[in-house]
């Protein structure tokens, strides 16, 4: 208990509900920090987050030391009237703290009428007043830093060393408890701000709100090699991020604000991996914003964006890259209306899969990497020293000479498939090369070798460009790594100990309650990884030997008992005594 004690005051999440609860009238009542301890040992012990479990842990199955530093009464002094009176104290200490974060206050065990509930929901949106936008970010702040707090004990620890920044994120139905508005009654549902999420290949959406994860993911090697042997993990997978919204509503914001949380860690920045939920949010709200906190993208399609999306200074967008105008017709309509079993059984396809391969020497080249600005500079791929295609159409423009005979050693491979006679050579029509047009009417890529790519160019379509070529095995070997390692975060948070799923280990009304309770699971979560991380490596178990700045509540590090958690020093609760 101790250490989950010292693991809140770190967090600074108190603090900031002590400056909320501080201007509140009336009697202090119990203090929320037993509450969210409560919570935690709850979660720990008995997987739930239900405030009736909350008060058979803090009543029946704490030590007499952690009842002193919580405030909580001696079970063997009270009676039932007094046991009754505590659940009451506890249930009025977390009403204190979801009224004093609430951005719209109202009565949370009725359906409202419809006109009522209209303007709860307004409270929620980004167009409300200047208070309940400010008591939104103070919850969601007060719910990152109970999770960050996790991320932030492993970074101290080093277990971030092999990490190179590889971050996957996904949005998560969390049911409501409460059924939906009605369909004829001109009332609401008591959860006011839930609705449908409706999961990719699903066709009944589930009540509650969406969740969104972000987890740190990894690769099956740092430059793709798809035989760079067993891909083993370097770091925990912790969760870095959560936050809880209306389903549908600002999905792409919502990673990004995770995203920014963990700037100030130092952590570097690789690929971003997302489904098809990111890669149709406007480019302003997702693939944008990411780009310039340095991340590279790793997307998905969906069937009818699958194919030619666009051009851009005549080239060609093709599955999220820029490629060559003169691509051959089939390969740049190889994954055109290509449904998601086809993706999905990419291995049992080896037509696609050739395919994939013959598209990859037309794409355009990065001859510059991003800069400052966030401009991108791409070359012709028959340009440079090292062209991975032979164009004639390039020859005609740029006057270059036909390549002089050179001796070849084809027992090299490496030296046969350098030479120009082994690349492609780009379809161009017999009435081009016959008639070359003006160079003034060929596309903007053919006149000019290179072209620069800034934010908001490609207009949009911005929002379906990556750094990974589409389904070739470069792209596989980031983007599925990463979406399994979402994935498991997600079976491990829905799993039969702490599940996120299951509406009834939760059952406080609001999303305010649900927000809350959602960081505490995650925080567990992340504790859980960190332990099993622990008996995997022989590292330091997360929570042993935990160093706080508060010394009041100090703890011995010894070895966790069978039960669990190790006891706290007991001569410290004699001075508190």
């Amino acid at each position: 208990m101790g250490q989950l004690l010292a693991l809140l005051e770190s967090s600074g999440a108190l603090d900031l509900i002590a400056l909320e609860l501080a201007e509140r009238p009336g009697p202090k009542g119990l203090p929320v920090r037993t509450v969210l301890v409560g919570v935690l040992l709850s979660l720990h012990y008995h997987r739930s987050a239900t405030l009736a479990d909350v008060c058979r842990v803090l009543l029946d199955q704490l030590r007499p030391p952690a009842r002193a530093w919580l405030e909580v009464p001696d079970p063997a002094t009270v009676d039932v009237h007094g046991r009754h009176a505590f659940t009451r104290r506890v249930y009025r200490a977390f009403d204190r703290l979801t009224t004093a974060l609430d951005p719209h206050r109202c009565d949370r065990r009725r359906r409202l009428p419809t006109v009522e509930a209209v303007q709860v929901i307004a409270a929620w949106e980004d167009e409300a007043g200047v208070e309940q936008v400010r008591r939104r970010r103070v919850l969601q702040e007060i719910s990152d830093r109970l999770v960050l707090v996790t991320v932030r004990i492993a970074h101290q620890r080093g277990l971030f060393r092999g990490w190179r920044g590889d971050i996957g994120v996904d949005t998560t139905p969390f049911p409501a408890w409460h059924k939906p508005h009605p369909d004829r009654k001109n009332l609401s549902s008591v959860e006011i701000t839930a609705g449908w999420h409706h999961c990719g290949g699903s066709k009944e959406g589930i009540f509650g709100h969406s969740a969104t994860l972000v987890v740190a993911g990894s690769r099956r090697h740092p430059a793709g090699h798809p035989q760079a042997g067993k891909r083993v993990s370097r770091h925990p997978q912790l969760a870095l991020g959560a936050v809880l919204d209306t389903p549908g509503k600002r999905i792409g914001p919502n990673a990004i604000h995770s995203l920014t949380r963990l700037v100030p860690f130092g952590f570097p920045t690789g690929f971003l991996a997302a489904d098809r939920a990111y890669t149709d949010q406007q480019t302003e709200n997702f693939a944008a914003p990411a780009r310039r906190l340095g991340h590279r993208l790793a997307l998905d399609c969906k069937q009818d964006q699958r194919g030619v999306q666009g051009t851009h200074e005549g080239a060609l967008l093709i599955d999220g890259s820029l490629a060559c105008p003169a691509m051959p017709h089939a390969l740049a309509h190889a994954t055109t209306g290509l449904d998601d079993e086809a993706v999905r059984d990419l291995a049992n396809a080896p037509a696609l899969q050739d395919q994939i391969a013959q598209r990859e020497p037309y794409f355009l080249k990065v001859k510059e990497s991003a800069d400052s600005r966030g401009a991108v500079r791409y070359q012709c791929p028959a340009a440079g020293p090292s062209p991975a295609v032979a164009c004639p159409r390039y020859n005609q423009v740029h006057r270059i000479p036909p390549q002089r005979p050179v001796v070849v050693d084809l027992t090299s491979r490496r030296s046969a498939q350098a030479h120009l006679a082994a690349k492609p050579t780009v379809p161009i029509p017999q009435t081009e090369r016959l008639r070359p047009p003006p160079k003034n009417e060929l596309p903007r890529i053919c006149q000019r070798p290179t072209i620069t790519v800034r934010p908001g160019d490609l207009g949009m379509i911005d929002k379906f460009r990556q750094d990974r070529h589409y389904l070739h095995p470069t792209w596989q070997d980031v983007y599925r790594p990463q979406r399994a390692n979402i994935e498991g975060l997600n079976g491990r948070a829905k799993a039969h100990g702490i599940d996120i799923s299951d509406p009834s280990k939760r059952l406080a009304h609001g999303r305010v309650a649900q927000t809350i309770f959602l960081a505490l699971m995650i925080c567990s979560v992340n504790l859980a990884i960190l332990h099993s991380w622990h008996q995997a490596t022989g590292t330091l178990n997360a929570l042993t030997g935990f160093d706080t700045n508060v010394t009041a509540y100090d703890h011995e590090n010894r070895s966790p008992i069978p039960a669990g958690l190790p006891p706290p020093r007991t001569r410290m609760i004699q001075a508190n005594t």
